[in-house]
């Protein structure tokens, strides 16, 4: 999003109103939810949306943190809904319970309550966007944040103008400008106590940190914002890279995507560009996603969600699911059975013919029902067809040169004990049609 430039004897509103035109004109015309907390920002924010004729709601959350404060907080939104003639939903939590419950910070607790509740609205009543109050001094105050815990590119771009439905408007208004709009129109708001408290590392930036900054440099925000118009067009420039080298590195499979090592390695900067392909992953162990191009194959590295698993030739991206162990059952005379993994059609027929991974030819009376689909266990063995003796189901896996997924998605055919097809790939001899065969049976399977 390119950086405006207001006319800075221009009143606020005919700013805000030519922001709204110029960036997000559909919401001129639809269902605005609006977050208020009660506070300066939020409270303009409903004011410059009312004056600008916004078919607005407005939604304020209580976390119950403050006691007797929260409540005033309720009360003056309630009264700012009447003032402005328009609806407002209100919904309490319990906070400190939920943040404990989750083992995250008050802070996340909050955001992710509100944010839950502001979609759950926006799905049930029908809202087009959700506007919340953000303004360049959030701004400057993320970006600060993410440089002193250590961020990428992304990090020092800050907050999103437009997440989703989610849309900042106030992001080009500094906090000088919104409490100098609301002074001259007489508006009233409240100061959460909180906020003037060093103990929250948020606060201490911009307390202090940001105070001093502006002291060395007066037209920081100025700066502040062509600094990160510029790097919001590289970080759009990088991911328009990514979305061309996407599709060359890597290929969808059953499992996931598996992306080749040596089309990796040939690649200009591979270290910054397996950040940009895998970021998106959940994962933050760089050094340990980088080292396997030269790792053994089996080597993993794990998100909260994913796992990156280094194969022989490529890397294997699957998200992390538990362990399937449950068995499905297929009753004698079922025609067609429909299982999660997919659907297995019975039917008799008069003489073999031929076969392939998905469809072979058993000796009815040879199996024993009702047959059982499970996913393969450690001993497991079977005696394949086409082969002499008995293997190891591992050792078949070995010999195939399946990867990891691959035998977690690998499903058995059972009939008793006995392994009838490791369906997709072999089937077991002992199940055969022979001279002797008084009902040929033919089973077909579609993933």
């Amino acid at each position: 999003m390119q950086p405006i430039h207001f006319d800075i004897f221009e009143p606020m509103l005919s700013k805000f109103k030519k922001h709204l035109e110029e960036q997000f004109p559909k919401t001129l015309t639809r269902k605005i939810l609006l977050a208020v907390s009660g506070g300066v920002d939020s409270v303009v924010l409903a004011h410059l949306c009312r004056q600008a004729g916004l078919d607005i709601a407005l939604a304020h959350c209580n976390f119950n943190l403050r006691g007797e404060e929260s409540e005033g907080d309720e009360s003056f939104v309630l009264e700012l809904a009447d003032a402005l003639e328009t609806e407002i939903f209100i919904e309490g939590f319990e906070t400190e319970a939920y943040a404990a419950g989750k083992k995250i910070s008050i802070q996340m607790a909050a955001r992710e309550l509100r944010y839950n509740w502001f979609r759950e609205l926006r799905e049930t009543l029908q809202f087009d966007y959700i506007f919340t109050a953000h303004h360049a001094n959030d701004n400057l105050e993320t970006v600060l944040i993410n440089l002193i815990r250590g961020t990428g590119l992304e990090g020092l771009t800050g907050i999103p103008d437009v997440n989703d439905c989610v849309i900042r408007p106030l992001l080009p208004f500094s906090r000088e400008e919104i409490e100098k709009y609301a002074r001259g129109q007489e508006l009233q708001w409240r100061e959460d106590s909180s906020n003037a408290s060093t103990k929250y590392f948020r606060n201490k930036v911009r307390l202090e940190v940001i105070p001093t900054l502006l002291e060395m440099n007066p037209q920081l925000l100025e700066s502040f914002a062509k600094t990160r118009s510029h790097l919001q067009q590289s970080s759009q420039l990088i991911e328009d890279y990514v979305s061309v080298i996407f599709p060359k590195v890597a290929k969808q499979e059953e499992y996931g995507y598996s992306f080749k090592v040596k089309l990796l390695q040939a690649l200009p900067s591979t270290k910054a560009v397996m950040y940009e392909l895998f970021k998106s992953f959940g994962f933050t162990e760089w050094e340990d996603v980088h080292g396997l191009l030269e790792s053994q194959p089996g080597k993993i590295v794990y998100s909260k969600t994913h796992r990156l698993i280094r194969g022989r030739e490529d890397l294997l991206l699957t998200v992390i699911s538990p362990l399937e162990d449950k068995i499905y059952t297929i009753k004698e005379d079922e025609e067609v059975v429909m299982l999660p993994m997919g659907t297995f059609q019975f039917e008799p027929a008069e003489e073999l013919e031929k076969s392939d991974a998905t469809v072979i030819f058993l000796d009815r009376d040879k199996l024993q029902f009702p047959l059982t689909v499970r996913k393969w266990q450690q001993g497991d063995h079977f005696y394949p067809f086409g082969m002499k003796g008995k293997k190891k189901i591992s050792k078949f896996f070995k010999d195939e040169k399946l990867s990891l997924p691959q035998k977690e998605n690998c499903w058995l055919l059972c009939s008793g004990q006995d392994i009838v097809w490791v369906i997709n790939y072999r089937a077991d001899a002992r199940f055969a049609v022979e001279d002797s065969t008084q009902e040929i049976l033919r089973l077909s399977y579609t993933p």
